[in-house]
């Protein structure tokens, strides 16, 4: 979800807490559009990432530094000049708005004491960090906008500062019941879409933890809301807004399916609409919101940059992949088309049994089919002998025979093909670090899908198996990727050990290491749950896992990376809840 007007009115609370009073000593412009502000106040030294940024607008306390360019920017120099050393007098939020005024007050080159307003508006594509002083004039902005590229308002020294109204919205913190129950319910739309789209500062998750808590259905149309109903809302929507007031906060980040790399959302409010399901989503509190928003957007930055640099293997492979399954579905049709030779084959005996009572010119004859027992009949090219119809049908049989013995491996050719092109696919989405990658390039270069370019350096290897330990304290490992799984199971596993796999479909090879004992049953669970979790099946209810002792495992000669067979195994149905799983 993107920063709202409730988010922002924590982060407010918070650097009102911390920043007020205390001085600016290093303005610094790591970014184009972000800037990075040193302050030191009598609680300590703080560090504020302020990021007008179109695709992340952004504000938080951070501890992490970043460089700067040798020669700063137009904008940071300004910044310099003015209110280097200045005073932060005050940090405010007009409404649930979503921008943020910081008013600080700092000496001129004349010595006499000047205010100016640092605003940060965090909205999207039209985010912007704009100075202005005293009387409201903007001084200069991180973004420049004209009236070429907006006809509502114009950011450039000179001109007055404003709100751009573009929607026609209220104020949550200021409402009556008379005033919510006939704008909301006066909506042809569906009840959240009414919520949101009715006050500012409430995004669409928020309205959605309003109808949850009030018991409204979300998507039902907001003019055929029941009166009950209506002002149930409005009284939930009155305590919400209560806790905004009172600054009763509390910062979290959802993660789906107990996965805390993959978070969901984070919010500043409980939202119930998640922790009602415990089973499939888990909640992180934070002391801070600047804590969650930094924690939220480093692993969304960490998925957003994996996918960025697996794009062109991903191309390659999904490319290839539809190749293969074209492939695949023509030869299954040209194998299909082979069924009937046996019925050449047949017309061709019948014909050499009882040719002879066969006049010439004939078009068909009747003729027992010994197979069977049943009479059928046989066509006859009138124009060629009873022998010459018989070898015509035995040339037919013979030539869909060798169609069909070269179709039959080709197809199961094509088919492994396509499992493993899968289950690269499966590994890639897995991947957590550019590390990862690396093994799953190596791959489709030695399968031949890259071409290898020799540069005289050896590829590094670096990622590792994960590591989880059980409940009851065996170790257990986790292949990320094709060359992983074949290293764990024929190498680094033992015979005693246990292997785990999601059944019927590409994902890790998971050992169990056994040291000579039998493993509780919730070593079992564990392992087959991690099974179930790397997988293609990810998230599901329930994943069949199929489980063997490693040495019954085998690998046929010729086959694919992380292809293996079994024949003699243990199944049981599990979740992928890995949460209470133990990763070291």
């Amino acid at each position: 979800m993107a920063l709202d007007g409730i988010v922002l009115s924590n982060i407010t609370a918070e650097l009102s807490e911390k920043l007020v009073g205390g001085r600016i000593s290093k303005i610094a412009q790591p970014e184009a559009d972000e800037l990075l502000l040193t302050i030191k106040s009598q609680s300590g030294q703080y560090r504020l990432l302020l990021s007008a940024s179109a695709s992340l607008p952004l504000i938080y306390l951070t501890n992490t530094n970043k460089p700067s360019p040798m020669t700063a920017p137009n904008f940071c120099m300004l910044l310099r000049k003015h209110i280097a050393n200045g005073r932060i007098l005050r940090i405010w939020q007009p409404s649930l708005e979503r921008i943020i005024h910081f008013e600080i007050e700092h000496y001129n080159e004349m010595g006499d004491l000047c205010r100016k307003d640092l605003i940060i508006e965090l909205m999207g594509k039209h985010s912007n960090l704009i100075f202005c002083d005293d009387s409201g004039m903007i001084i200069d902005s991180i973004k420049h906008v004209g009236a070429m590229t907006s006809s509502v308002r114009e950011v450039l020294p000179g001109r007055p500062y404003f709100i751009a109204v573009t929607q026609e919205k209220l104020d949550p913190l200021d409402t009556s019941q008379e005033e919510f129950c006939s704008t909301v319910f006066s909506r042809p739309m569906s009840l959240a879409k009414a919520i949101y789209t009715t006050y500012t500062g409430i995004s669409p998750v928020v309205a959605e933890e309003l109808c949850h808590r009030a018991g409204a259905e979300s998507a039902q149309s907001a003019n055929a809301i029941d009166e009950l109903t209506q002002l149930h809302l409005f009284h939930t929507f009155e305590l919400l807004m209560e806790d905004v007031k009172e600054k009763r906060y509390s910062p979290s980040i959802i993660y789906e399916n107990s996965d805390e790399k993959a978070p969901v959302e984070f919010s500043s409010l409980p939202l119930s609409l998640y922790e009602d399901y415990p089973g499939q989503y888990t909640v992180r509190r934070f002391g801070s919101p600047s804590e969650m928003l930094e924690q939220y957007y480093a692993m969304k930055n960490t998925v957003t940059r994996i996918r960025q640099k697996s794009s062109d293997l991903r191309r390659i492979t999904t490319t290839a992949l539809d190749r293969c399954r074209k492939k695949y579905n023509l030869q299954v049709k040209q194998l299909g088309d082979t069924d009937k030779r046996d019925k050449y084959r047949i017309y061709g005996e019948l014909i050499h049994a009882y040719g002879y009572d066969v006049p010439p010119k004939a078009k068909s004859f009747e003729a027992l089919n010994y197979y069977t027992n049943e009479l059928i009949t046989v066509p006859l090219d009138p124009a060629l002998s009873a022998q010459e119809n018989a070898q015509k049908y035995f040339d037919r049989y013979n030539k869909l025979k060798r169609t069909y013995e070269a179709l039959s491996e080709l197809v199961q050719e094509t088919k492994a093909e396509i499992e493993h092109l899968e289950s690269i696919c499966t590994f890639m989405d897995m991947a957590l670090s550019e590390e990862d990658l690396v093994q799953v390039k190596e791959e489709l270069t030695d399968a031949g899908y890259i071409r290898r370019r020799y540069s005289g350096k050896k590829v590094k290897i670096t990622s590792r198996p994960y590591h989880y330990i059980s409940s009851d304290g065996y170790d257990i490992y986790v292949g990320k990727n094709n060359y992983q799984n074949d290293e764990l199971t024929f190498r680094f596993a033992s015979g005693g050990d246990w292997w785990f796999h999601a059944k019927g479909a590409p994902g890790s090879h998971v050992i169990v290491k056994a040291n000579g004992t039998m493993p509780p049953d919730s070593t079992f669970e564990d392992a087959a749950r991690l099974a179930a979790w790397y997988s293609q099946n990810r998230g599901a209810q329930k994943v069949e896992i199929d489980y063997v002792e490693k040495k019954h495992v085998k690998k046929p000669n010729g086959a694919k990376p992380g292809f293996v067979v079994y024949y003699t195994n243990y199944s049981m149905m599990i979740d992928s809840d890995i949460s209470q799983i133990k990763s070291c």
